[in-house]
């Protein structure tokens, strides 16, 4: 039951809100410790305003609850706008401040491309035009020795410059700055005296770092967009706070950790994929639950769909990723930000994805969306192009009486009428023809993205079990996983809002970098030492802050290698304690697993070079025994009824509907089988069989 006003005054109870700002949908859970229970919620994400559908979903929990903000001891929050600000280039009015002889840096870029028989090649446009990026005179070299002060002469020059044009940010990228911060943080004090009401970003702060251009990239997005997110963040808490809420409020980042609102503010950059981060870190938490070390996560909202790899419990960080695209799924074509990233494949297929005839004749489905706004022709909100949600709903799918639990009804004649409109006619075909032809060409589309993301892994995706959730997921996750060759598929509790209920079991964390770059065998292990100790003392200090004691922390010390001559590292976790001499050979041995495991070799007779060093300090990971809250009553029955499905194999069947809510733990049954919930609906196609296991996850063992 609903805990009420009373309960809740008379006994110690602790709750969590998730919320999920995606492009169509935006996702609420609720956790309350004492009984264990989760409480979901689901509204359309509002444009231009996200804060507005935010504070509609927690009317909805208080209506359909009895929850009110100011009773919830945490929020954690994670936000596309950070995202939608750079793909939209809606951002600050900003400048660029670099060594001089180093202006166009962001306009040269690597000199690649990355489509090499594109003629018209288009390559991303930097953030800020080349009249407002500005060189000053100084210079330090790779060691961090100053070859050329600081000329603190120019710098009125660049103030007077900053104000003429009405510049809200600037970016400060100095040349080898990574080995010595003094000229950027004299530069960064001489702005906060004399331009005060300007942001600025050190490079130095947020990616201290070798490589110049993916330094000046991501210092440069960080200032772009500082403005507006430091606005919604504020905004965003003071809402809150005449909501009544006195708890701590963190943010999502792109690593599957969370931040300070303060400390998102500051570096705005780390929530480029918070979303999906979220979605991953369920994945983790699912895995530890039903003892899956190995999954395969598909995540299908509105507008994308995302795949993750969990290997041995966790998903592999990479420090190489791209905003912005040019192209949105072709790498190299976007802005490059070298920050932690749960790495994941994403492409443009979700519920809102549109369906189209291209100029030769095929129907072809995204990557853009008709998003919340106008939405699906089947939300009778204006939208006239036919969408994966259209076709899912006149196959059968979908109940256009239930969908988000009846409180919003579907239009299946407008549904059909878009798809005859748009796709039926013109290709000369019956309108399930054409909706069975949106709904194969997104699964395969997602399934090969998903087998080509795990096999640069050198991994085969018949080994893992696969977890589907997000609103679309558990529609698709069936014919995705037959075209994987995998063989059990499991659908969550709460798979509708999956990426928010990770935002719930993430821990808070703090990651520090530092290049130092120098051959293994001519290390100065003193030196090393020192600047580790120093950054754990950092990050031991940002959990002081957000609340966690230095008993509740732990340390993972990670560092970027290579060989020598190589022009890219990766990654190996380092020993524990102080390094010495001794650890040469445990590192070595370390690299060369991690090598040999990606390369299939390794090569004899070749130093191996340190390049980046890296510290987490983290929070103790939440611990959830889980349950959904249910208005239903235990003896219910579980079956709905009958609905007409189209399948691809058979056609038309007459496909049993099942309440998810009233399904018993450890109840079993053969597909095909539809089952529904407020937030999702599972589609299980023929030759499967299902149980409930005893949390109440969907597993499904599918013949393939």
């Amino acid at each position: 039951m609903v805990v009420s006003a009373l309960e809740r005054k008379n006994k110690i109870i602790f709750m969590k809100l998730g919320i999920d700002i995606g492009g169509t949908f935006t996702d609420f859970v609720i956790f309350e410790n004492n009984s264990s229970q989760l409480y979901f919620a689901k509204t359309l994400t509002t444009y231009p305003d996200p804060t507005k559908g935010i504070f509609n979903g927690i009317r909805e929990l208080e209506e359909k609850f009895g929850f009110v903000v100011r009773d919830m001891d945490d929020i954690v929050h994670g936000t596309t706008l950070v995202t939608n600000a750079v793909i939209e280039r809606k951002g600050a009015k900003t400048a660029f401040i670099t060594t001089k002889g180093f202006e166009d840096v962001l306009e040269i870029g690597r000199e690649m491309r990355y489509d090499i028989y594109d003629i018209f090649l288009t390559m991303p446009k930097p953030l800020v035009p080349r009249n407002l990026r500005i060189g000053v005179a100084e210079r330090v070299d790779t060691h961090g020795n100053v070859i050329t002060p600081l000329e603190k002469n120019d710098l009125q020059a660049i103030t007077d410059s900053l104000k003429e044009n009405d510049i809200e940010a600037v970016g400060i990228c100095l040349l080898n700055s990574f080995a010595n911060i003094n000229h950027e943080k004299a530069l960064g004090n001489y702005l906060s005296e004399n331009v005060p009401d300007i942001y600025y970003s050190l490079s130095s702060e947020i990616m201290p770092e070798i490589r110049e251009y993916e330094r000046s990239s991501a210092t440069a997005m960080n200032a772009y967009v500082q403005p507006i997110t430091d606005k919604y963040l504020k905004d965003f808490e003071f809402q809150l706070k005449a909501f009544g809420f006195k708890g701590n409020i963190n943010i999502m980042i792109s690593s599957g950790k969370l931040t300070t609102i303060d400390g998102a503010r500051k570096s705005p950059i780390h929530l480029l994929e918070s979303g999906p981060a979220g979605g991953a870190m369920a994945g983790v938490f699912y895995g530890r639950q039903l003892q899956e070390e190995n999954l395969l996560c598909f995540d299908m909202g509105g507008t994308t769909a995302k795949a993750c790899v969990i290997y041995e419990g966790k998903p592999e960080i990479t420090n190489h990723f791209e905003a912005a695209r040019v192209k949105r799924f072709k790498k190299g074509s976007g802005l490059p930000v070298r920050i932690p990233v749960i790495d994941l494949i994403e492409i443009g297929a979700g519920g809102g994805s549109i369906a189209r005839v291209n100029t030769i004749g095929l129907l072809t489905v995204g990557p853009d969306s008709a998003s919340s706004t106008p939405g699906p022709a089947c939300y009778n909100l204006g939208g006239e192009n036919p969408t994966v949600t259209d076709a899912d709903l006149v196959l059968g799918y979908l109940n256009a009486d239930y969908f988000l639990g009846g409180e919003m009804t579907l239009s299946v004649a407008a549904a059909r009428q878009a798809i005859k409109n748009k796709l039926a006619d013109p290709l000369g075909i019956s309108i399930e023809e054409a909706a069975m032809g949106i709904h194969k060409i997104v699964n395969e589309n997602m399934a090969n993205a998903a087998r080509v993301h795990v096999l640069e892994k050198g991994m085969d995706p018949r080994h893992f079990n696969m977890i589907g959730f997000g609103g679309a997921g558990p529609v698709h996750s069936f014919g995705v996983a037959k075209l994987l060759n995998v063989k059990r598929l499991i659908i969550p509790v709460g798979a509708g809002v999956t990426s928010a209920l990770g935002f719930l079991v993430s821990p808070v964390a703090s990651e520090k970098i530092r290049s130092h770059i120098a051959e293994l065998n001519q290390l100065d292990w003193s030196e090393i030492n020192d600047f580790l100790e120093d950054m754990e003392k950092s990050g031991y200090e940002f959990l002081f802050k957000s609340g966690i004691p230095a008993k509740d922390g732990s340390v993972q010390r990670i560092a970027d290698m290579r060989y020598s001559g190589q022009g890219h590292e990766i990654t190996i976790e380092l020993p524990h304690g102080k390094l010495n001499e001794d650890s040469i050979a445990e590192i070595k041995r370390r690299f060369v697993k991690e090598y040999e495991f990606r390369y299939n070799r390794s090569i004899e007779g070749i130093p191996l070079e340190m390049v980046t060093w890296r510290v987490v300090v983290q929070g103790p990971i939440p611990k959830m025994a889980v349950k959904q809250f249910s208005n239903t009553s235990s003896d219910a029955d579980a079956y709905k009824g009958i609905r007409k499905v189209y399948f691809e194999e058979t056609g038309y069947l007459e496909c049993l509907v099942y309440d998810r809510y009233a399904l018993k733990p450890n109840e079993k049954f053969n597909g095909p089988a539809i089952i529904e919930e407020t937030e999702s609906t599972t589609v299980i196609g023929i030759n499967s069989i299902i149980h409930m296991d005893t949390q109440k996850n969907i597993i499904i063992d599918l013949n393939t």
